[in-house]
């Protein structure tokens, strides 16, 4: 079925309660901002839940268009020798978001998991994408082609706009933001950012080109990772003769909002925190390999997206490159990269 709303929820009749089902990663919960926007917009008196995977919670803790925050904790969940204790957490679960009674449920994740989770909270309307993976439209009453060439935000906002939203205008409601810790108040006045991490190794520029790459720009550089990236900032660091600072783990997600918004620009690879920069209007330099930045590079046209042309590009990892050797990210050089930064402040897109 592919019902518009409008016609459904008249002025007298709007939904009530609405559940988002976005577990993860943090560039997607980025993504999903503008939608939950629009929702908010569209439906302000309806109540939203949104289930976030453990440890991403924390940003969007104390949301003021979120209600409840529904909190799985996926890694856990994944240990099959957990199993005794895991089978109750979960049946818990579903209880709970059962007790709910949803009007409407939204699957923007569109994975088998999502799926079960639209099925278990048992929403009148279930709301998903006809071609996403896993079996996950069986469990959708209601669902639209998303498309795969588009990018991620532009994909979710047909799923608003079956609900009748307006979209004409990408709006990113952060949650509310901590006061600037002692730390930030420390750095330099100017200073760009780069985020050397990735979640799939193929999608990692070198760390020490990033450092050498540091050492060449004319800004100090504060470079930013989680707790468990460290030695990857670390070998950035080292390599910049001087000009890099080491933040790695220091900041928490909503920290990482405050600190990304007084950079002049941020250079990264396909990570998280590039989609907090874009969101926040800071250009992008945003290095590419085996991902597509169609579909997740940095969204809005002040960003720039620097790769090499390759005919097997890209492949998602999918290619039997040598392990350590995904050609496309090792055959991009540091002067390629700093004559794209160079030209870009030239144009004044970047002050000096």
């Amino acid at each position: 079925m592919t019902d518009n709303f409008s016609d459904i929820f008249s002025a007298s009749t709007k939904p009530v309660k609405i559940l988002i089902i976005k577990p993860s990663a943090l560039g997607d919960i980025v993504h999903s901002l503008p939608f939950l926007a629009a929702l908010h917009k569209r439906y302000p008196e309806a109540k939203i839940h949104w289930v976030v995977a453990k440890g991403l919670h924390t940003f969007l803790e104390g949301h003021p268009f979120i209600e409840r925050l529904w909190i799985m904790d996926k890694e856990r969940w994944k240990k099959i020798g957990m199993f005794r204790q895991i089978i109750p957490e979960m049946n818990a679960f579903r209880k709970g978001l059962r007790g709910e009674h949803f009007d409407i449920s939204v699957d923007l994740s569109g994975l088998l998991r999502s799926g079960l989770i639209t099925w278990a909270a048992g929403a009148r309307y279930k709301l998903g994408f006809s071609d996403s993976d896993e079996g996950s439209p069986f469990f959708y009453t209601h669902k639209i082609e998303g498309g795969d060439q588009i990018h991620a935000i532009d994909r979710y906002l047909k799923l608003a706009r079956l609900l009748d939203c307006d979209t004409s205008q990408i709006e990113y409601p952060f949650p509310p933001l901590p006061a600037i810790s002692e730390l930030l108040t420390s750095l330099p006045a100017e200073f760009c950012i780069m985020a050397p991490s990735a979640g799939k190794e193929a999608n990692r520029w070198p760390a020490e080109r990033f450092g050498q790459l540091a050492a060449k720009l004319p800004l100090p550089t504060v470079v930013i990772s989680s707790p468990a990236d460290s030695h990857i900032v670390r070998e950035v660091v080292a390599a910049s003769n001087g000009k890099a600072i080491n933040l790695a783990g220091q900041t928490g997600l909503k920290e990482l909002v405050s600190l990304t918004a007084k950079a002049r620009f941020f250079i990264c690879n396909d990570t998280g925190p590039m989609h907090i920069a874009a969101a926040l209007g800071i250009p992008v330099f945003a290095l590419f390999g085996p991902a597509n930045p169609v579909r997740t590079g940095p969204y809005g046209k002040s960003h720039t997206i620097i790769q090499e042309t390759l005919t097997c590009s890209p492949c998602y990892a999918q290619k039997p490159c040598t392990k350590h050797n995904w050609r496309c990210m090792n055959d991009l050089t540091i002067e390629k990269v700093l004559r794209t930064i160079q030209a870009v402040r030239l144009k004044g897109t970047l002050k000096n």
